[in-house]
C-alpha cells in the first residue's frame, strides 16, 4: 500500500465488527434512548391533501388539551420562512426549495403544517386531531406527463414544472444514428420506492441559553453540512451548533439529509428553551422521508451488426415530487451520466429532466440513478442482442472497458454542479465479467434458459455495472494519544451501519503499527473535528480512511519529535516502529511512556477530487410460475473489484445486503399514489420489503486486482455496487425464462400479478 507500511496487516483481514458487541448486549444508544430533563415531545401535523391553498389554521382546541404547551405554525416562524438548503446549488432549482413549514400552499400529502409540543409524544399526537386546517383544494399533478404539460403550475415563480435539465454529450450521436446499420428505440420505467431503515428518523435538540449554543442529537450521514445549514437558518455562528451522532439503524442514502423537522425541532428548542424531541412512526416515515427511483426513459441504441455499440441517446424523465430536496438532483444527474455503465460507447446524447409533482419530494437511495440507468442499459442490450441474433454474453464482452482504456473519461454532464473529475480509474472490466460467468456456472446453466421443468420456466442473465465512490473534495481525521498509551481516532465520516468503527480501526492500527485493541474510534459528531463531510456516495472508507493515514503520518512524526526531545537527541536520530520510538544508541520510549510526558494530537485533512470506480458483474437464475406470476430467485452471483478490500467480512455484508434491497425494488416495493395524490401505502403491510427467507441464495465475491491509483489505500467505494445491477439482471433473467411466451418486461416492479398479466397479454396477442 503506497505510503503505509504493511506491518500489522490488519487491512485485508476479516476482523469481526467491534461495534457488534454492544449491539448484541443491548447497549447500543439510539436517538429514542436519549431523555433530557424537562424535555417536550413534538408531533407534526401534516397536510391531508396533495395540493391546496391554506386559508386558515385553528389551534385553540388543541392548545386546551392538558399537557400541550405550544403549537407552531408558519405564523410563528420569522419571515421570510427559511427553506431547506441544497447541497449542490443550481440556479434553476432555487424556486423549488421547500419551506420548513407550509405557509400559503401545501404541495404534497405529508407536508408539515404545524408542530405540536407536549409533555409526551402520545399527548402531542392526540392533539393533532383537534387542529382545524381550512384548505382550498387545487387539482394535483400525480405523474410526469401532466407536470410537463404545464396546465397546472406548482410554483408561480418558476417558468415551468421542470426544475432542471442535465445534458450528457459525447461524440456525434446524431451522425452515428443516421448511418448505423441497426437502431432500436425502447421505453422503460422504474417505480417510486424508498430506503427503509429499520430505525425511523428522530431528533433531539437542546438550547443552552447561557452559552448561546445549540446541540442536536440524531445526526446521520451529514452532520457537518446539517450544522452549517442550521447555523445559517437560525442566524448563528457555525461554532454555536453541534450535531452529535448516535447509533443509527440504517441510512441507505435517505436518512440524514436536512428535512423540515430538523429546523422545527431546533427552532422550538431555542424558542422555548426546552429540550425538544421528535421521533416519527412508520406511517409518517413513509409519507415524509425522501422517495426515490421514479423514472421513465425513452432510449435508442445504435449498433454495428457484430454487436459493437456505436451510440445511445434518449430522454429520462424523473418525478422528483413537490420540492427539490437537498440532494434531489443527484439521481437525475447520475442516471444521465452513468446510463452507459461500464461499456465503451463513444457517442452519447442524453437529457435527464427533473419534473415536480404533488408527491413526497424525492432524494437519494443507495445507487441513486445508477440502479435505474443499469436497468435501462442492460435491458436495451439484451433486446438488441436478441434482435441481432447475437449472444448477449459476447455482445457485452465486446463492449466492456479494458485496462487499455484507463483512465476512461465519462461523458460530460452540464450543468456541472460541483462533482469532481469523473473518469474510470483502473481495471479490465472483462475480468469480473468472466469470473462471474465462471462462479455462476454459465456454461452448465445456459441450457436451462427458457425450459419448463415441473411447470416452472427457467431463465438466466448476466449484466455489468460500475459504482462511483470517493466523493470529494476532502475529509478530516484526528489522532490523540491518551494517558494510558491508547489512541483515540476521530473521523469526519459517519457511521450508518457500514461497520465504520471496525474498518477505520483496522486502517489506523496498520498506519500506526499498533494493535487493534489500542484504538478507540469516534466518528461523525461535529464536536470532534474542525471539519468533516460524512458518509454518502461510497466515500467513507476511501476518503475517511485516507484521512486517517495522513493523520497517522503526522501523529507518528510528532511522536518522533517528542521522543527526541525527551532523549535529548535530534529527531533524525529517532525511528518509530510498532508504537516504540528508538534512538541510535538503543534507548527507547513507548507511546505509553510518552503519554505521561507530553500530549500528542494531530488533525489532518486528505484532499481528493478524483473519484474511484468499482466495477463488476452479476448473474441470476430464476424460475417463473406462469399460472401465478411468482418468480423464484434460485441463484444470484455478483463479482466486483473494489481495488483493495479493507475487511472481507464487512464488505460481503454490504454487497449481499445491497443485492437484497435491489431485489425488493424489482419485485415488491412500490409507493403508489391515487389520482388525488394520496399515498396508498401506510405500513409494512402495504409496503412489502424482502424478508430473510425470500432470497436464500445470494453469493458475493470481491476481487482486488486493480487498486485505485487515486488514493493511498488503493481502495474503491463498495457500499452501493451490490444494488446497481439487480434490476437489469433479474428482469433479463425473467425475460429469458418467458421467451417462449414472447414476454419482454420493460417496467418495474414485476409483482406476481404484473408478470401474470404480461403472460396473458402475450398469449392474447398470438391469437
Amino acid at each position: 500500500m503506497k505510503g503505509v507500511k504493511a506491518v500489522n496487516t490488519l487491512v485485508g483481514q476479516s476482523v469481526e465488527r467491534v461495534e457488534d458487541l454492544r449491539f448484541l448486549r443491548g447497549k447500543g444508544q439510539y436517538l429514542d434512548d436519549i431523555q433530557k430533563e424537562g424535555q417536550w415531545c413534538g408531533a407534526v401535523l401534516r397536510s391531508a391533501v396533495a395540493h391546496g391553498r391554506i386559508r386558515g389554521i385553528d389551534v385553540q382546541a388543541a392548545l386546551a388539551i392538558p399537557g400541550v404547551h405550544a403549537i407552531i405554525t408558519a405564523a410563528d416562524v420569522p419571515s421570510p420562512i427559511p427553506t431547506i438548503p441544497f447541497r449542490r446549488p443550481n440556479p434553476t432549482i432555487a424556486p423549488f426549495a421547500q419551506p420548513v413549514i407550509a405557509s400559503e400552499k401545501v404541495r404534497y400529502v405529508g407536508e408539515p403544517i404545524a408542530f405540536v409540543l407536549a409533555d409526551s409524544a402520545d399527548v402531542a399526537e392526540d392533539a393533532l386531531q383537534y387542529i382545524t386546517v381550512d384548505i382550498d383544494i387545487l387539482d394535483p399533478i400525480v405523474e410526469w406527463r401532466a407536470s410537463e404539460s404545464g396546465e397546472i403550475r406548482l410554483f408561480e415563480d418558476a417558468p415551468s414544472n421542470v426544475a432542471a435539465v442535465f445534458k450528457a454529450r459525447s461524440g456525434d450521436a446524431a451522425a452515428v444514428f443516421k448511418a448505423a446499420p441497426y437502431t432500436r428505440r425502447e421505453c422503460f420505467s422504474v417505480q417510486r420506492h424508498t430506503a427503509l431503515p429499520m430505525e425511523t428518523r428522530g431528533l433531539l435538540a437542546e438550547w443552552d441559553e447561557v452559552n448561546s449554543h445549540l446541540t442536536v442529537w440524531g445526526a446521520a450521514k451529514l452532520p457537518f453540512f446539517n450544522r452549517r445549514a442550521m447555523a445559517g437558518m437560525m442566524g448563528l455562528q457555525e461554532s454555536a451548533v453541534d450535531y452529535l451522532e448516535l447509533d443509527v439503524g440504517g441510512g441507505f442514502g435517505a436518512r440524514g439529509e436536512f428535512y423540515p423537522e430538523d429546523f422545527l425541532v431546533a427552532f422550538c428548542a431555542r424558542q422555548f428553551k426546552r429540550p425538544i424531541k421528535w421521533v416519527e412512526d412508520r406511517r409518517e416515515h413513509l409519507l415524509a422521508i425522501a422517495h426515490a427511483r421514479e423514472m421513465e426513459a425513452e432510449i435508442e441504441i445504435a449498433c454495428a451488426l457484430d454487436g459493437t455499440i456505436l451510440g445511445m441517446r434518449g430522454t429520462i424523465n424523473v418525478d422528483i415530487g413537490a420540492y427539490v430536496r437537498p440532494n434531489g438532483m443527484t439521481p437525475v444527474r447520475n442516471v444521465t451520466q452513468f446510463i452507459a455503465g461500464p461499456y465503451r460507447i463513444a457517442n452519447l446524447a442524453f437529457d435527464g429532466r427533473a419534473l415536480v409533482s404533488n408527491k413526497t419530494p424525492a432524494g437519494t437511495y443507495r445507487g441513486p440513478g445508477r440502479f435505474e440507468g443499469c436497468f435501462f442499459c442492460e435491458r436495451m442490450i439484451d433486446l438488441a442482442a436478441k434482435e441481432l441474433k447475437l449472444d448477449g454474453v459476447d455482445m457485452r464482452r465486446r463492449n466492456l472497458l479494458t485496462q487499455a482504456d484507463m483512465p476512461y473519461p465519462l461523458v460530460t454532464v452540464l450543468p456541472n454542479d460541483g462533482f469532481g473529475e469523473t473518469a474510470c480509474d483502473s481495471g479490465d472490466y472483462r475480468v469480473t465479467f468472466d469470473q462471474c460467468l465462471l462462479e455462476f456456472g454459465w456454461e452448465e446453466k445456459k441450457a436451462l434458459a427458457g425450459r419448463c421443468i415441473d411447470g416452472l420456466y427457467h431463465g438466466i442473465a448476466i449484466g455489468n455495472f460500475i459504482e462511483g465512490g470517493a466523493s470529494g473534495p476532502r475529509e478530516s481525521a484526528k489522532i490523540e494519544l491518551e494517558s494510558d498509551g491508547s489512541v483515540s481516532v476521530y473521523v469526519g465520516s459517519s457511521g450508518i451501519g457500514q461497520g465504520i468503527e471496525t474498518i477505520m480501526s483496522q486502517i489506523a492500527a496498520d498506519a500506526l503499527e499498533i494493535s487493534l485493541d489500542r484504538i478507540k474510534l469516534l466518528h461523525g459528531s461535529t464536536s470532534y473535528l474542525k471539519e468533516g463531510f460524512g458518509s454518502y456516495g461510497s466515500r467513507a472508507t476511501v476518503m475517511g480512511g485516507s484521512a486517517v493515514i495522513v493523520a497517522a503520518k503526522e501523529f507518528l512524526a510528532a511522536f518522533q519529535v517528542a521522543t527526541a526531545k525527551h532523549l535529548r537527541v535530534h529527531s533524525d536520530e529517532v525511528t518509530v516502529e510498532g508504537g516504540i520510538a528508538r534512538s541510535r544508541d538503543g534507548r527507547s520510549v513507548t507511546l505509553f511512556e510518552i503519554a505521561a510526558l507530553e500530549a500528542i494530537s494531530r488533525e489532518a485533512t486528505y484532499h481528493g477530487s478524483k473519484q474511484t470506480y468499482t466495477f463488476g458483474a452479476a448473474a441470476a437464475h430464476v424460475s417463473v410460475d406462469p399460472k401465478t406470476g411468482r418468480v423464484n430467485v434460485l441463484d444470484y452471483v455478483t463479482v466486483d473489484d473494489v481495488g483493495r478490500v479493507i475487511n472481507p467480512l464487512t464488505l460481503h455484508g454490504q454487497v449481499v445486503g445491497a443485492a437484497v434491497q435491489g431485489l425488493g425494488g424489482v419485485f415488491s416495493e412500490h409507493l403508489q399514489y391515487d389520482s388525488s395524490g394520496q399515498l396508498l401505502v401506510g405500513s409494512l403491510a402495504d409496503y412489502m420489503i424482502p424478508v430473510a427467507t425470500d432470497f436464500p441464495r445470494i453469493r458475493a465475491i470481491s476481487m482486488e486486482q486493480y487498486p485505485s491509483p487515486n488514493n493511498p489505500l488503493g481502495a474503491k467505494g463498495a457500499g452501493e455496487g451490490g444494488i446497481i445491477p439487480v434490476g437489469g439482471v433479474v428482469v433479463n433473467a425473467i425475460a429469458s425464462a418467458l421467451r417462449s411466451f414472447g414476454v419482454e418486461p420493460r417496467n418495474l416492479p414485476l409483482t406476481p400479478p404484473r408478470i401474470w398479466q404480461l403472460i396473458e397479454e402475450a398469449r392474447a396477442s398470438k391469437h
